[in-house]
C-alpha cells in the first residue's frame, strides 16, 4: 500500500509499505477514505519529539471503512463495512483511566510505556502515527491502517454526512472543545485563544458554544484572523499590537477570564529579541519546548482566571510564570485530548449544525502529494490552514 513516511527531520516520503494484518484479536482493518496533516505532525517533522525512525507511517486524524475485525470484536459494536472516524488515542476501555474516560492516559494500550515513564513520570496511551514513545503504531496518511481495541476506539456513521463533515472527530474539534470545556465557561466570560490553526479555530468555536460572551484570537497571520473574524471572533495581531496590553483593552483592565493555549512548543513571539532566546535555547537543546503562547496567557489571565493547554508540549521549558500562576490563585488544565469521550456528542452537536467543521478546510491533495501538503502547512503557503488527503 500507499503511506506517508517519516524520513528523517524536514522530510516526509510517500512509499510503498507493507499492508497492516491483524495481530490481536480485538484488531481490525480500515480502509482509509480521509485523513488529514495535522499541527502536531509537524512537531515530529521539525525534530522534537524523540524516538522517530525513517519509514514510520504517520498520521493521526482519519476514517474509512472496517474492511477486516478479529475474532474478539464484539460484531454488536463493529463489523465489516461498518463506515468509522478513529480516535488518535488509542485506548483499552477496561484499565482505571479508561473507567474514569481518561482516554489519552490508558495504562494498557502503550507497549513501550518504558520510554513513556523516563520522559513523563507515567506512561501514557498510545498514539496512532505518533513517535515509538507512544508505541511505534502505524499512522493514518495510508491506504490502511490497523486499528487495535477496536471495539473501543472507532465511531461509526452511520448518516449522510460527508467525509469532511465528520472527519476532525478522530482529533481537533474533541482537542479544541476539550480545551473550551476546561474553561468552566459562564456567561459573561471572555475568552482568549492563542493560535488561530484548525485546534484554535474549533477552541473558539466551542468556547462561543459554551456560551462565551467574547472570544478573541491570537495569531500573527492574517488569513488565520480572517477566518476566525468570519466565525465572529476578535483577532488580535500579536506581530501588530502588544498582547497583553491589548487583551486588557478588551477587558475593563481586567483580563480575559479564560485563556487557552492552543500553539505548544513551536510557539513564536511578536519581540525579535524574546523569539530568539527560545530558538536558541531549543536550537541546542538546553529547552526542548518554546513556551512563549503559554507564559503570555498565565500573565494575561485575570486573577482567579483559567489557562486551559491544548497545545502539544513534549518535554522541558524555561522561564514558567510559577510565580503569577500560584500568586493570583490560577488554574492551569491541560491534557492530551480523551477523543473517544466526545466523539458522539460532538457528532450530535455537528447533526444540528452548531458546529461546521469544513470551514477550515483549505486545501484537498491525493495521498500521493502529501509531500507538497507538509510544504504548504508548515510554511503556511497558499494561506494554507487545513490539508485533508485521499488514499
Amino acid at each position: 500500500m500507499r503511506a506517508n513516511t517519516w524520513a528523517g527531520r524536514n522530510k516526509v516520503e510517500v512509499r510503498d509499505v507493507p499492508d497492516p494484518t491483524l495481530l490481536n484479536e480485538r484488531d481490525a482493518i480500515v480502509r482509509i477514505t480521509s485523513t488529514a496533516i495535522c499541527g502536531s505532525d509537524l512537531h515530529l517533522v521539525n525534530g522534537y519529539v524523540p524516538t522517530m525512525q525513517d519509514g514510520d507511517v504517520m498520521g493521526h486524524e482519519f476514517m474509512g471503512e472496517v474492511v477486516e475485525v478479529g475474532a474478539g470484536v464484539d460484531p454488536g459494536r463493529l463489523r465489516v463495512g461498518d463506515r468509522v472516524v478513529v480516535p488518535f488515542p488509542i485506548a483499552c476501555g477496561a484499565c482505571g483511566a479508561c473507567a474514569a474516560e481518561l482516554y489519552s492516559c490508558c495504562e494498557n494500550s502503550n507497549p513501550n510505556a518504558g520510554i513513556a515513564e523516563k520522559m513523563f513520570g507515567h506512561p501514557v496511551a498510545g498514539i496512532f502515527g505518533y513517535s515509538h514513545l507512544t508505541g511505534g503504531f502505524a499512522g493514518g496518511q495510508a491506504q490502511y491502517a490497523r486499528v487495535p481495541f477496536a471495539d473501543v476506539g472507532p465511531l461509526k456513521i452511520e448518516s449522510d454526512l460527508t467525509d469532511e463533515q465528520v472527519l476532525f472527530l478522530s482529533d481537533i474539534l474533541p482537542t479544541g472543545y476539550m480545551g473550551a470545556e476546561m474553561c468552566d465557561i459562564q456567561p459573561t466570560d471572555v475568552v482568549a485563544v492563542w493560535g488561530a490553526g484548525p485546534v484554535g479555530q474549533f477552541a473558539m468555536d466551542s468556547a462561543r458554544v459554551l456560551g462565551a460572551a467574547k472570544v478573541i484570537a491570537i495569531d500573527k497571520e492574517p488569513y488565520r484572523l480572517e477566518m476566525a473574524e468570519r466565525a465572529g471572533h476578535t483577532p488580535v495581531n500579536f506581530e501588530e499590537v502588544d498582547v497583553r496590553s491589548r487583551l486588557l483593552e478588551l477587558t475593563g483592565g481586567r483580563g480575559p477570564d479564560k485563556c487557552i493555549d492552543a500553539v505548544g512548543l513551536e510557539a513564536s513571539h511578536g519581540s525579535a529579541h524574546i523569539a530568539a532566546y527560545d530558538r536558541i535555547k531549543q536550537a541546542v537543546r538546553s529547552e526542548t519546548d518554546r513556551p512563549h503562547a503559554l507564559r503570555q496567557a498565565i500573565l494575561s489571565c485575570r486573577s482567579g482566571g483559567v489557562v486551559s493547554v491544548i497545545g502539544v508540549y513534549g518535554g522541558l521549558l524555561d522561564k514558567f510564570p510559577a510565580g503569577a500562576w500560584m500568586n493570583r490563585s490560577l488554574t492551569l488544565r491541560t491534557g492530551q485530548c480523551h477523543v473517544q469521550r466526545y466523539m458522539k456528542p460532538l457528532l450530535q452537536r455537528i447533526e444540528r449544525g452548531e458546529f461546521d467543521p469544513t470551514r477550515i478546510i483549505t486545501h484537498r491533495l491525493p495521498l500521493d502529494e502529501a509531500e507538497r501538503g507538509f510544504e504548504l502547512f508548515k510554511n503556511k503557503q497558499d494561506n494554507c490552514e487545513k490539508v485533508v488527503l485521499k488514499p
